[in-house]
């Protein structure tokens, strides 16, 4: 099982963290020599299997992801501000930490593939015939040259990640999620493998640096004496519930929230 206490994933922050990126640059060379035959592969799947797909896509969109999360957080952060009652405020600011940290989490890595995406330029499969798999022409308004790296591949992978830290049990069944959107991408024609592998990279890193920042600060997250990090969100919500089913649990004070 992949330990996500780590500070970085993949040997990055250790002795050798240089190997790491080396590695990461190596296996997106390997990849781009296949971007062609991967891709038409793909393209021939079966209509119906493709069609799903189309459908599915959409979920690597980052704003069913980041509007809820933000309404959230402001929500909550406005309640936590007037409730007078200690452990029921901590217990709310402690999840509008959360949903801070899952629109952080996935914003940064999509909003820093937004803007790599355009300043790269990369043609998309639709462009092979004219250019090949390695064409560039960095602009901001061609969608059709915005294809390194995949956004859709930024979120879902980064998803993954968020949902890891804050409770890793979910993180496979996110990274398959993460994996199927990926696919989509290439199936649907819009996206070379190697743009979603890069995709992967940036969303995972993104998610691992903005946990960093959290935890360092003690938001959500703080880092164990041996340099590891875990999460802290919960523990009132532990308390309560505890205390609760031991008929003890503080009670709110006539007159108060």
């Amino acid at each position: 099982m992949v330990d996500l206490s780590r500070r970085w994933p993949l040997g990055l922050g250790e002795k050798r963290w240089w190997l790491a990126p080396v590695a990461m640059l190596a296996g997106l060379a390997a990849v781009v020599a296949f971007d062609r035959p991967l891709s038409l592969w793909a393209h021939g799947w079966p209509e119906g299997v493709r069609s799903v797909l189309e459908q599915f896509t959409r979920y690597g969109e980052s704003d069913w992801i980041l509007i809820p999360a933000a309404i959230l957080f402001v929500l909550t952060a406005v309640v936590a501000f007037f409730v007078r009652w200690p452990l029921m405020r901590t217990l709310l600011w402690q999840f509008t930490t959360i949903y801070g940290f899952i629109f952080a989490g996935v914003g940064l890595p999509s909003l820093v593939a937004t803007l790599a995406k355009r300043a790269i330029g990369r043609g998309r499969p639709m462009h092979f015939d004219q250019h090949g798999t390695l064409s560039f022409s960095p602009n901001w308004l061609d969608w059709t040259f915005q294809s390194f790296p995949s956004g859709h591949a930024t979120t879902a992978f980064a998803l993954a990640a968020v949902i890891g830290f804050i409770s890793p049990r979910w993180f496979y069944p996110g990274l398959v999620f993460a994996v199927a959107i990926g696919v989509s991408r290439v199936a649907l024609g819009v996206h070379y493998p190697s743009d979603v592998v890069g995709g992967a990279i940036l969303g995972v890193l993104g998610a691992y640096l903005v946990r960093l920042l959290f935890a360092a600060r003690r938001w959500g997250f703080e880092s164990t004496p041996t340099g590891a990090i875990q999460g802290r969100a919960f523990s009132s919500l532990r308390r309560y519930l505890v205390l609760k089913r031991r008929d003890i649990a503080p009670a709110p004070q006539p007159g108060r929230p």
